[in-house]
C-alpha cells in the first residue's frame, strides 16, 4: 500500500500503525536476507514510533505521516544507530544527530525502520561495500540494484514500506529506481537541507525519497523542503503544496527528447521503450520534438570532482582507507597525488561550459526527456561498473549510466518513472529533467505519465 492510502486505513481505523510495522517486520525477516537492502533494523525505535503514533491518530493528533514506516540510508545520519557510510572506516560510527531530513520525518510521525544498503561514500552506481557486501535486486537477484540508494530502492520495490530517504550526488535516487522499477525524483539542489553529512559531493549531491508512487513522493516533499540555515546552500521557502498541486495538469508544454544526449551509447531494447515511453507524451497534451543536443559527456569530470573531494575528506586516513577500501576504487585513488587544483578548477569551469549549452534547451523546452539509464541491471557476477561494451561498442566507467549525472552539475530536478521491461522482465525507465527551481512541474508530468501508464501494481515475483 501507498503511504496515503495507509494514512487513510489508519484514519478509518481499517489498519493500526502497530500491526502494519508488525506485517512489514516479518515480511523483512522474511525476504531481506536474500536482498540485503537493509543493513540495521530498528526494531524497538520503530515499535515505539508506532505505538505513538497509534494514540496520535485516536486523539486526532496524527502527523501527515504518523505510522508510515520508512527507511534512512546508511550515508545520512539516524541519532543513536550505527552508520558506517558502507565505509570499513567508519564501521563502529554512531551519529549523536539526526540528519535535518530525518528530523524533519520524525517530526510528523515517520516510523524509522532501519537503514539501507549503499556502496561505500555513495560514490558508485551499484550497491556493493565492505562492510554489508551487496544488495540483490527484487526482480532479478542475480542483478544489482543500482546506487548509490540501492538498498532503498530494493526496500521500496520489496514492500519494506512505502517510503525510503535516499540522497543523488549523480544518479543515486534515479539509477536504482529505474533498475528496481519504482520512482524516484532528485530535487532540485538545495530544495531539500543536506546536514550533517560527510564532506563530499559538495554543489552535487541532494537528499529526497524513494518512492513507489508520484503521490507518495509529492506527499514527503511536502515535509521535507525548505530552508535549514545548517545548509547554506538551502534554497529559500517557496510556498508551493506539491500534493496539494501535482494533479492540476501540465497544460501544453513543449517536450523535448533526446535519446542519447549526443554522447551516450544505449542498449537497443532500453532505447526502443524509452522511445516509445517519450514519444507518448504526445497523449499526455505536451508537444515533443525529437533533438540532436550539442552536449558532451561530463562522467570524467564528476569522478575527478568526487574523487579529489573524497580523498581530501578521508584526509589523514588515507593510508588506512587503502587497505581496507572497496577493491574497484584502488585504481583510482592510487593515483590520487597527480590530481591537482588544475584537474578539479578545470571541471568546474567544464560545468558552466555545460550549463550553457543545456540552458539553451530549457530556454525552448519545458521538459528534456532521456533514457535513465543506458543498460538495464546488470548481473553481479559480472562485478564493477557494468558493462564495457553496449550495443557493440565500447564505453568507460560511467558508460553504462550516462544521462543522470549531468543534472547534478546543472542542479535541476529530475525524476525516473518506471516505463516499461525488457523481455527478460528487467525494469527500464525514463527520466524527466524539468527547468531549474521547477520541481513542481516535474511532478505533474510524472504524475500524467503514471496515470496513463500505471506502473505501480507491477511488482517483483518474490
Amino acid at each position: 500500500m501507498s503511504a496515503i492510502e495507509l494514512t487513510q486505513a489508519y484514519k478509518s481505523g481499517e489498519l493500526s500503525p502497530v500491526e502494519v510495522l508488525e506485517g512489514i517486520l516479518e515480511r523483512v525477516k522474511r525476504y531481506n536476507p536474500e536482498l540485503n537492502a537493509i543493513v540495521t533494523l530498528t526494531e524497538e525505535m520503530a515499535r515505539t514510533a508506532a505505538q505513538q503514533a497509534e494514540k496520535e491518530i485516536k486523539t486526532k493528533k496524527a502527523g501527515p505521516l504518523s505510522g508510515i514506516p520508512v527507511t534512512i540510508k546508511d550515508l545520512d545520519y539516524l541519532k543513536g544507530v550505527r552508520t558506517t557510510f558502507g565505509s570499513k572506516l567508519y564501521e563502529n560510527f554512531i551519529p549523536d544527530e539526526d540528519a535535518v531530513i530525518v528530523e524533519r520525518l520524525k517530526k510528523v510521525g515517520a516510523v524509522i525502520i532501519g537503514k539501507t544498503n549503499t556502496p561505500e561514500f555513495g560514490a558508485i552506481a551499484f550497491t556493493d561495500n565492505p562492510v554489508f557486501g551487496p544488495s540483490h535486486n527484487p526482480w532479478d537477484k542475480s542483478r544489482t540494484t543500482g546506487g548509490s540508494s540501492g538498498g532503498a530502492a530494493a526496500a521500496v520495490a520489496a514492500g519494506f514500506g512505502p517510503i525510503a530517504q535516499g540522497s543523488d550526488g549523480g544518479g543515486s535516487i534515479r539509477i536504482p529506481s529505474c533498475f528496481c522499477g519504482i520512482y524516484g525524483m532528485k530535487p532540485s539542489f538545495g530544495r531539500v537541507p543536506n546536514y550533517p553529512k560527510l564532506p563530499g559531493g559538495e554543489t552535487l549531491a541532494c537528499v529526497g525519497v524513494l518512492t513507489r508512487t508520484v503521490m507518495d513522493t509529492a506527499l514527503a516533499l511536502d515535509i521535507i523542503v525548505g530552508p535549514d540555515e545548517r545548509d547554506r546552500f538551502t534554497l529559500p521557502a517557496t510556498g508551493e503544496r506539491y500534493l496539494e498541486n501535482v494533479e492540476k495538469g501540465m497544460g501544453s508544454p513543449k517536450v523535448a527528447y533526446s535519446p542519447d544526449l549526443k554522447f551516450g551509447v544505449v542498449d537497443p531494447e532500453v532505447a526502443e521503450i524509452t522511445r516509445k515511453a517519450a514519444l507518448s507524451f504526445e497523449k499526455l497534451g505536451c508537444h515533443v520534438t525529437e533533438i540532436k543536443p550539442d552536449l558532451f559527456d561530463m562522467g570524467d569530470y564528476w569522478v575527478n570532482m568526487f574523487l579529489a573531494e573524497t580523498v581530501e575528506a578521508v584526509g589523514k586516513r588515507l593510508e588506512e582507507w587503502k587497505k581496507v577500501m572497496y577493491p574497484i576504487y584502488a585504481p583510482f585513488i592510487q593515483g590520487e597525488p597527480s590530481l591537482k587544483a588544475r584537474d578539479y578548477a578545470r571541471a568546474v569551469f567544464k560545468r558552466e561550459e555545460f550549463w550553457k549549452k543545456i540552458r539553451k534547451i530549457f530556454e525552448e523546452y519545458n521538459f528534456l526527456l532521456t533514457p535513465t539509464t543506458a543498460v538495464p541491471a546488470w548481473e553481479l557476477k559480472e562485478g564493477g561498473l557494468g558493462p564495457k561494451k553496449i550495443a557493440g561498442k565500447a564505453v568507460g566507467p560511467t558508460g553504462p549510466v550516462p544521462f543522470a549525472m549531468p543534472f547534478n552539475f546543472t542542479g535541476q530536478p529530475a525524476a525516473n518513472v518506471p516505463c516499461g521491461f525488457t523481455k527478460i522482465g528487467l525494469p527500464v525507465g525514463l527520466q524527466i529533467v524539468g527547468r531549474r527551481y521547477d520541481d513542481l512541474g516535474v511532478l505533474k508530468a510524472s504524475r500524467a505519465f503514471e496515470k496513463a501508464f500505471p506502473w505501480q501494481d507491477k511488482k517483483p515475483p518474490l
